[in-house]
Parts: structure tokens; C-alpha cells; sequence
């Protein structure tokens, strides 16, 4: 018999063993589907306002809890305790929008009127889904998929990070508080991915989406791809751009957009990993950027004061500081301004990777082709706009992208050649609830949010009735 998977989380601010989960048996594992499969040939039965009374009392909860669940989410990924209630509410509020939108999205489509038929689309619930997902922002992550599958009338199966084992617990009890059955949101903490892609080809679960690395996707992908009846919708990687033109106030544009790429250390999928900035102000960005970074503190993400905490990992450390040197290496300047804080990080053995400015770099280094997921801003200095676009588009992700400028008009202009699932105009970094979230070329496939966001939780089924002869 297989020995019980033991699943460690190690802090990223001190790299010291904080919590353990142990891993499904065998049995277990074939369990959980069989569980979500019985409960959801009864929960489908639930009228849609029952389930959305279950959902709006939850994200009450949820919100009611935010200070304990943000004291969690600092403990187990770094992030300062200064904005981990901020996921929390952003979480909520990003709910809510699909609640308040879900009577139309879930609607059935009238067909074409004709005497004596009746001809109607009906979205229906597919089955039990299971949910993998990510722990740079959990709460958030989860919530695009959980609310609108739950509301569909599906049962879910949550696999988190290891990294972040307890938003799981924390949101079953939530969801079993409101009312839901037990057996509608499982969960089932693992790191064996043998064990994932069982869990992925049982035959009951009828849609897997995933959160994380491109890797992760491509095997969750090649796991199912036995199977017709099973669908996978995948978030992955980005480096999404941004573009700054020479007609704005670039000390605004600074501080939006050091914030778009070292928030949360930079470990977001739609952070900003590359900046093109017009040469004609390109010395005066660098320099506004500078002053801005100056003002950031490095620091325990216990203290209200810290700005940007430890990255994840000591592997992700290495990842990031190999993308920096790489840079050097090849002729990019370290611009980073004096600032005590990044030199004097604190004595705890955490993971701790400064904010980095880098100048003078170019498509030839891995800071500006890889995913960074980290606080490093490198920017490169174009001659035109269309020189912008094209170094934009120069990438095998296409998450987001964004073009800073004061003619809104010329924006949207630039915006319809940029290959990407999201353009911003002004603006970085924000996943709209009223908005598709859909990646292009490697950064995924499907979407959530939006009233497009249920499409994937819901199959279509056709009516078509005749009136009976005389009746």
C-alpha cells in the first residue's frame, strides 16, 4: 500500500515549516467524484434562487471574515498584512457581480417565434468540476470559477496550492454555513500529480480548471485529452506590457505602473513584466520610476508599513536573480535607486528580492521573454508606436497588455493591433468582473468573468415542441 501523501507549507518569510496536510488515500481519492456526482444529481435540482440565497450568504461570510482570512493568506504566501483583506473584498465584490448577473447569463434563449411550436436553448449544469488552482491570489482565483459553477447548479472539487492549503477549508465551512451540502464543494489536498490526473480522467468530472504555470496546463490538458466529455479551461502564464507614449504626466504613469509590477512582489499573471517607453521621454520615465521606487519598504509582511514582502519560494528566488544577472550579462543597467530598506531586508532567512529597475535591456534576455513572476521592472526604449506594438506582440504569451496615454482615442487605437485577451488604456493589473478574463497564445484557453464567464459551466440543450394536432 502507498504511503499517505505529507504536504509541508514552508513560510516565505522565515522558510520554516508552518502547517502540514496530508494527502487523499487511494480510496479516498476515488471517492471524491463518486461523492460530487450523487450531490450534484440533487443539487441540480435546486431553483436557481436557491442557490443564489446559498451564494450571496456566502460571500457575506466571507467578507464578515476578511481580518482572520487576511492574517492567513500573509502567514502562508508573504503577501503584506497591509492588502490581504483587499483580495478578500475584491473576491466578494467580484462575486457579487456574478451573482447579480446570473438570472440573464443562466436565462434560456428563445427560439424563432412560429404558430404552434415552441422552441427554446436551455443552459443546463454539466456535472461535478474540478477546480486546481493557484496561491498568489487564491481567494480571487477561486472565486472566478466556484460562484458561477456553483450557481450553474454543478458540484465542485477544489484542489489547492499546497502553499495554501486552508482556503479550501475556510471556504467549505463558509459555503456549508449558507446552507450548501457538504458534498457539493469537497476538497482534497495533494501535490502527487499522478494523483491530479486521476482525479482529472474519473469519469464523473465533466470540466477542470486550472490555474498555474504553462507546464501544469499542458499536462492537465494531455490528462484529459482521452476524454471527449471532458472539458479544461486553463489560466496560465503572461508578460504583459505595457507602453508608455510621450504626451502624458509621467509621474503619474510611474506610480501606476511600478505599482501594476511589483504589487504582490510581482507574482501575478497580469503584472507588468516589460515597459516600452517612448525615447523622447524615456530618460524622464526612468527617473520619475526611480523616485517612485525610492518611497517602497522591503520588509516582514506582519508590519503595516511593508510595501512588498517575500517572493514564494527560495527556487522562485533563484528564478528571479537569474533573470537579473542574465540582464547584466548581456548589457542592461541595474537602475535601482539607494533605498535602505532593499539592502537591509530582515534578519529571518526570508525570500526577500527587492524591487529592480533595468535599463538599456532588449528581446535577447530572459527579463524580457520568460515569465518573471517577480518585482523587476525592465524597461526598453522605443522609437514609434508601431516599433511598440511590436515588441509587445513579440511574445508567446497574451494575457494582458496596456498603453499609457493622454489621447484615450489613439489608445484604443493601438489597442486593436496589441495580441492580448485584455488591452487596458490608463490602467494595469485589474481583472473587471463585467469584462471576459481570456488569455491568448500560451497565457490559456477559455474564459471566466463576465456574463461569458458561466458559458464553460453549462451545456446547451435544445427544445423543440410541437402543439399537439386540434388540441
Amino acid at each position: 500500500m502507498a504511503a499517505q501523501e505529507t504536504l509541508t507549507t514552508i513560510s516565505p518569510t522565515t522558510n520554516q515549516p508552518i502547517l502540514t496536510r496530508h494527502g487523499p488515500t487511494s480510496a479516498d481519492l476515488a471517492a471524491l467524484p463518486q461523492r460530487a456526482q450523487a450531490a450534484f444529481l440533487k443539487y441540480r435540482q435546486t431553483p436557481l434562487p436557491t442557490r443564489q440565497k446559498i451564494v450571496r450568504k456566502a460571500l457575506q461570510l466571507l467578507n464578515d471574515r476578511q481580518e482572520e482570512l487576511a492574517r492567513e493568506l500573509t502567514e502562508q504566501m508573504g503577501r503584506p498584512i497591509a492588502y490581504t483583506a483587499k483580495e478578500i473584498t475584491t473576491a466578494v465584490a467580484r462575486g457579487e457581480y456574478m451573482l447579480k448577473i446570473s438570472s440573464d447569463a443562466l436565462a434560456d434563449t428563445p427560439g424563432e417565434p412560429q404558430e404552434g411550436f415552441k422552441r427554446y436553448i436551455r443552459k443546463v449544469p454539466l456535472g461535478p468540476v474540478l477546480v486546481l488552482f493557484a496561491w498568489n491570489y487564491p481567494y480571487l482565483i477561486l472565486v472566478n470559477s466556484l460562484i458561477p459553477a456553483l450557481l450553474a447548479g454543478n458540484s465542485v472539487i477544489l484542489k489547492p496550492s499546497p502553499q495554501t492549503p486552508t482556503i479550501v477549508e475556510q471556504v467549505q465551512k463558509l459555503f456549508v454555513e449558507a446552507g450548501l451540502d457538504e458534498d457539493v464543494i469537497q476538497y482534497f489536498h495533494c501535490g502527487d500529480f499522478a494523483k491530479i490526473e486521476k482525479m482529472v480522467q474519473a469519469p464523473e468530472i465533466q470540466l477542470v480548471c486550472f490555474t498555474g504555470s504553462v507546464a501544469g496546463g499542458l499536462a492537465v490538458q494531455k490528462a484529459a485529452a482521452g476524454r471527449v466529455d471532458c472539458r479544461v479551461g486553463l489560466e496560465l502564464g503572461g508578460k504583459d506590457p505595457a507602453y508608455v507614449r510621450p504626451d502624458l504626466d509621467l509621474a503619474w504613469a510611474a506610480e501606476e505602473i511600478v505599482d501594476g509590477a511589483v504589487f504582490n512582489s510581482g507574482q501575478s499573471c497580469c503584472s507588468l513584466e516589460r515597459v516600452y517607453v517612448h525615447e523622447s521621454v524615456h530618460d524622464d520615465f526612468v527617473a520619475a520610476v526611480q523616485k517612485v521606487v525610492s518611497g517602497y519598504i522591503l520588509g516582514d509582511p506582519n508590519e503595516k508599513t511593508t510595501n512588498i514582502g517575500p517572493v514564494i519560494s527560495k527556487a522562485a528566488a533563484v528564478r528571479i536573480q537569474t533573470h537579473i544577472d542574465d540582464a547584466l550579462s548581456k548589457g542592461a543597467k541595474n537602475a535601482t535607486p539607494q533605498n535602505k530598506s532593499f539592502t537591509s531586508p530582515p534578519a529571518t532567512n526570508g525570500n526577500y528580492i527587492p524591487p529592480t529597475l533595468l535599463t538599456h535591456v532588449n528581446h535577447t534576455m530572459l527579463v524580457m521573454r520568460d515569465e518573471t513572476f517577480g518585482p523587476i521592472l525592465p524597461i526598453q526604449s522605443v522609437a514609434s508606436d508601431s516599433e511598440a506594438v511590436s515588441l509587445m506582440n513579440d511574445s508567446q504569451f497574451g494575457l494582458t497588455a496596456s498603453i499609457w496615454t493622454k489621447d484615450v482615442e489613439k489608445g484604443e487605437e493601438l489597442s486593436e493591433m496589441v495580441e492580448a485577451g485584455t488591452v487596458f488604456v490608463n490602467r494595469a493589473d485589474f481583472p473587471s468582473p463585467d469584462l471576459a478574463w481570456v488569455g491568448w497564445k500560451e497565457s490559456g484557453r477559455g474564459q471566466t468573468l463576465s456574463s461569458f464567464g458561466f458559458e464553460q459551466f453549462v451545456r446547451l440543450k435544445s427544445y423543440h415542441v410541437k402543439a399537439y394536432p386540434g388540441a
